[in-house]
């Protein structure tokens, strides 16, 4: 068992518990009333990523299995804001309540907080915590090719899309990469973190980048700390970055996403290049 299995088996349990709160029917009706009207082909948290130049997706996460505690105060409100007054695209925010210490309550406050979209950073293992995210107000789900087979991945893209969100397809090798094309994925995240032992290689997304069509939102997920990491990925034809820890120990928040944006300027020359870039700032 690795911490990856541990995650998606309690996350079964928890859907099950919700369920037993607000039955699947309830759920999935509240989703659809919401997303009544949805379907326009525009997205919030694909329309962020697109278009030149790079793009941060900044996360919100009190904790990790990898670090422990990040955050003890965790201020998840302020920290959106500041997010969005530095100029993020989008954020990421944690919901996985054991080992990341998430709240789906997380999720809504900010969604009303900040008017820039959010993507539901979880293990989603099954359909009702799709409509449970839309819900709580995302704008994006993740779906993780080494939980979701192909069928399964393609069937959750495409209940996410009718509700009017987003769904990021997080691979980590060739195959999931290519598993993430085939079914569809209009945004697709590469992670530098193996989930299964914590090693971090930014040249992971780097290598995988022409896997990946150039009219889809390609993102670097983890890892990002320095200008030189985003001006890697970035050069590699990376359109999006989602970073996490660096940004959440960082005691100058605005600051820190202001200097990797400037890092990339040198880059933004090559407009070939900008069109296909979106970088993510990462769930690290």
């Amino acid at each position: 068992m690795t911490i990856l299995d541990d995650l998606a088996d309690y996350a079964r349990l928890r859907s099950l518990h919700d369920q037993e709160t607000i039955p699947y029917s309830q759920m999935r009706q509240t989703a659809e009333a919401l997303a009544d009207g949805a379907g326009s082909g525009h997205f919030a948290f694909e329309d962020a990523l697109r278009g030149p130049g790079i793009h941060f997706i900044c996360e919100c996460k009190k904790a990790s299995p990898s670090k422990g505690l990040i955050s003890p105060d965790f201020p998840y409100k302020q920290i959106a804001r500041d997010y969005e007054e530095a100029g993020a695209d989008a954020i990421s925010c944690l919901t996985e309540p054991r080992w990341f210490q998430g709240k789906d309550s997380y999720v809504t406050d900010i969604s009303q907080t900040v008017s820039i979209p959010i993507l539901r950073k979880d293990f989603t293992v099954d359909d009702y915590m799709i409509y449970q995210a839309k819900v709580i107000g995302a704008s994006a789900v993740l779906l993780i090719c080494s939980l979701l087979d192909g069928r399964t991945l393609t069937a959750y893209r495409q209940l996410a899309e009718s509700l009017g969100m987003s769904a990021l397809i997080e691979a980590h090798d060739a195959d999931e990469v290519k598993q993430a094309v085939a079914c569809g994925g209009r945004i697709i995240g590469v992670n530098n973190r193996d989930l299964r032992t914590f090693t971090v290689d930014i040249a992971n997304s780097v290598r995988y980048r022409d896997l990946v069509p150039a009219n889809a939102v390609y993102v670097s997920e983890s890892g990002i700390h320095t200008a030189d990491d985003i001006r890697a990925v970035y050069s590699a034809g990376v359109n999006a970055v989602l970073i996490g820890e660096s940004l959440m120990r960082s005691a100058n928040k605005k600051g820190m996403i202001a200097g990797l944006r400037q890092a990339c300027e040198p880059v933004a020359d090559d407009a070939t290049r900008l069109s296909r870039s979106t970088v993510e700032v990462e769930n690290d």
